[in-house]
């Protein structure tokens, strides 16, 4: 495994101010040299000076381009990995202008995924079109070696996943994570931005099946069970979590990690309504029933301890059952008049 070594730039203020100097004496000595040969008389030797000056003044003009190559320079959040002939030298993190090895390689060279893969990778863990194919395009000619630290955000797709009791339902999530640790994320994975997002998707798709999508009417499921619907903060922590031992070896931490959406698959949408539909009205028949039991245990024994009505048993059952009817109904009592009871 792979650990990020500090390393500090020289500033390229320093280098900038040698490499002007450096020009001009160069260009000096080269101006002396033709001048000096220019002036020389017809049918004298010049003096081996001039000849050597020329000839020095070239040869370190045309090395001159090469410290060029050694500036770059670091905006807040980036990071520049230095890497010598296939080495790691170190990361370079603090922001401004710097000057290093102009022999320190620009890309990590062409990634073994293929550049389908790569771009489809990079459209899903950027947040524009334009970021999207911009990204595609740096994977496929190879990543760079200065790398972004700032926090980014990964919006998953929607997938079809089962729930713990195999039930088909939809989820998505983002995930808010950043590089920690740049040369795990150069070296120990191909490609680490398509690296996070299959990972996203694989931890997404496990944490979703280890937990049911609601509380089941069901005695091997516990009332205080952890579900999908219900315990939102604790299943976006298992994912957090899950997400965080997985890219560990990319040197990724996340930051955050939420659910975006949750719902029952289309096919067993209508069956999961109806279902809570039933849930509901069962919850509020049992309340009208409690509510009916009370209040008639109630009325029986008012009329009892008034002692204004005496009824036995069997009166005293027929009356409950006429109010448990009228209480419990859903349409108006029709009260019915026994015209037998007049003759």
């Amino acid at each position: 495994m792979s650990v990020e070594k500090q390393l500090k730039a020289t500033s390229g203020y320093g280098m900038l101010a040698a490499v002007i100097a450096a020009l001009v004496a160069i260009v000096g000595l080269f101006i002396w040299s033709v001048a000096g040969l220019a002036g020389t008389p017809d049918g004298v030797d010049a003096p081996a000076a001039y000849g050597w000056g020329m000839g020095i003044s070239i040869t370190a003009f045309c090395f001159w381009f090469l410290p060029l190559n050694g500036f770059f320079s670091l905006q807040p959040g980036q990071a520049r990995v230095c890497i010598l002939f296939g080495k790691y030298v170190g990361t370079v993190r603090d922001e401004g202008f710097f000057w290093a090895n102009p022999f320190f390689s620009k890309s990590m060279g062409v990634s073994g995924a293929s550049e389908d893969a790569m771009a489809a990778a990079a459209a899903k863990a950027s947040l524009s079109l334009s970021e999207s194919v911009k990204a595609a395009g740096n994977a496929a000619k190879g990543l760079s070696t200065t790398i972004s630290t700032r926090v980014r955000t990964l919006n998953g797709e929607r997938l079809k996943v089962n729930d713990k009791m195999g039930n088909p339902i939809e989820i998505a999530t983002v995930v808010v994570w950043h590089v920690a640790d740049t040369a795990k994320a150069l070296f120990d994975v191909d490609d680490y931005q398509s690296y996070v997002a299959m990972q996203a998707e694989t931890a997404l798709r496990h944490v979703a099946s280890v937990y049911a999508y609601d509380h089941l009417e069901d005695e091997s499921d516990a009332a205080g069970a952890i579900t999908l619907r219900a315990n939102v903060e604790e299943v976006s922590e298992a994912l957090r979590r899950e997400l965080a031992s997985r890219l560990a070896p990319a040197g990724v931490e996340v930051d955050d990690a939420r659910l975006t959406h949750l719902a029952y698959s289309p096919e067993i949408a209508q069956a999961m309504l109806r279902r809570q539909q039933a849930e509901a009205v069962i919850a509020a028949r049992k309340k009208i029933v409690e509510g009916a039991v009370s209040m008639v245990d109630m009325a029986v024994k008012e009329m009892a301890a008034g002692g204004t009505i005496e009824l036995d048993d069997e009166r005293k059952a027929q009356m409950a059952s006429n109010l448990m009817v009228v209480l419990c109904g859903e349409s108006e009592a029709h009260p019915v008049l026994n015209a037998g009871s007049l003759y």
